[in-house]
């Protein structure tokens, strides 16, 4: 139990920076936002519990095919709050275009012989 509190609260600490940098440097805050830090730690989380190369081979390149199908949201959200939408509605719209095409991957991935 202290493992899963001590993995919670390093993560939280890293969203907190985020976004309290943004607040006063947007992009400085993206950019740590943007680092794969979530990815990284989960790895080091999952090789710390089952240390399989394998297990860790597969989880980093599906990893990489579900990270592409995030993208356009990071697209999606700027232009509908430039055009006046609000932050929740845009959010919500960027969500669910996420959704949307994490089923894609998800569906098609293994058509193209992609293991997910």
């Amino acid at each position: 139990m202290l493992y899963l509190v001590l993995k919670a609260s390093i993560s939280g600490v890293l969203i907190a920076v985020a976004s309290t940098v943004a607040k006063r440097y947007p992009g400085f805050g993206a950019l740590i936002a943007s680092l794969p830090l979530v990815s990284v730690l989960g790895m080091i989380w999952l090789w710390n519990e089952s240390p399989d190369a394998e297990t860790m081979a597969a989880h980093a390149g599906a990893t990489f095919w579900y990270v592409l199908p995030s993208l356009p949201m990071f697209l999606l959200i700027p232009l509908l709050l430039r055009h006046g939408m609000s932050f929740w509605i845009a959010l919500a719209a960027g969500c669910a275009l996420t959704i949307t095409l994490y089923g894609a991957m998800t569906w098609l991935g293994p058509r193209f012989g992609l293991q997910l």
